[in-house]
């Protein structure tokens, strides 16, 4: 009996201690989750983070010596060479985009495209675009079929508009006040025969559409020799004079930093002679 009893009492404190509720985990506050981190923290982690990457998005045309695309699918020239050893220094990375002078004007109002090479500096340029210092000078010839050059009784490009002659022309390109003169004249804008490309014009001159072309005599003078065309088409005597060159930067997409930091590499590769080397390559 003593035993039995004995049992039934051990089974009832187990049966209370199998009861007891077991003791709950401590809450962490809800509020401590969204509690913002201190300022210093914050600061810290950010000046860990590396700096972000100079990336220069450059517009360029078919313009051989100074811009095209080589046997590699690259772009290749003389003004890309510079810009290249420019960016060297500027510790940017270039990324090159390829179309026609107009198409790469409006995408460099619209901040597209960052810089284009080989511009003149013009009030309307200015509206959308920064200059840079000028980097090099280019000379604009006037351009005839090889047979009208003994007889090409004009000394101007004026004398050779007011005859009623058809001069071929890139659109937006700008040749010098002297032209854009010309070309405001609201009589002699009809002789004027503008083309996207270069090509186009060399073509309507061999095709007798047009009766003499403006194009960089450096330029020029690559296009006709790659096409073979030395003997049939020459440059005149007439010329309109020497024009300093420009780097124009997109106001949309860039800053006026960017252009002081182009300069300041410019001057140093002159200093370097690493200018000169490029020019020498090309001048030969």
């Amino acid at each position: 009996m003593k035993i039995l009893n004995l049992l039934s009492c051990i089974t009832l404190v187990l049966l209370q201690i199998g009861c007891k509720p077991a003791p709950e985990a401590p809450q962490v506050p809800t509020d401590t989750q969204t509690t913002p981190a201190p300022a210093a923290i914050v600061a810290a982690a950010q000046s860990e983070t590396p700096a972000q990457a100079c990336i220069l998005k450059l517009g360029f045309e078919a313009w051989e010596p100074y811009q095209y695309v080589d046997m590699d699918q690259k772009a290749a020239g003389l003004d890309i060479e510079l810009m290249q050893a420019v960016a060297k220094e500027m510790n940017c990375e270039i990324v090159t985009q390829q179309g026609t002078w107009v198409e790469l004007i409006a995408g460099l109002k619209a901040g597209e495209v960052d810089l284009l090479l080989g511009a003149s500096k013009t009030e309307a340029r200015e509206e959308y675009a920064f200059f840079s210092a000028p980097y090099r000078k280019e000379q604009f010839v006037l351009f005839v079929r090889s047979m009208d050059v003994a007889s090409l009784p004009q000394n101007t490009i004026s004398d050779f508009l007011t005859d009623g002659k058809k001069l071929g022309i890139v659109s937006e390109y700008f040749y010098g006040d002297e032209l854009a003169q010309l070309y405001n004249d609201e009589k002699l804008k009809p002789h004027f025969v503008e083309a996207s490309l270069s090509e186009l014009n060399l073509a309507r001159l061999m095709d007798e559409d047009i009766d003499g072309m403006l194009e960089d005599k450096i330029v020029a003078a690559s296009m006709i020799r790659r096409k073979g065309l030395d003997k049939t088409i020459s440059p005149s005597s007439i010329s309109l004079g020497d024009n300093d060159v420009y780097v124009m930067f997109s106001k949309n997409s860039t800053d006026e930093s960017k252009v002081s930091a182009f300069n300041a590499a410019m001057t140093t590769i002159r200093e370097n002679n690493v200018y000169d080397t490029i020019m020498a390559r090309y001048q030969q």
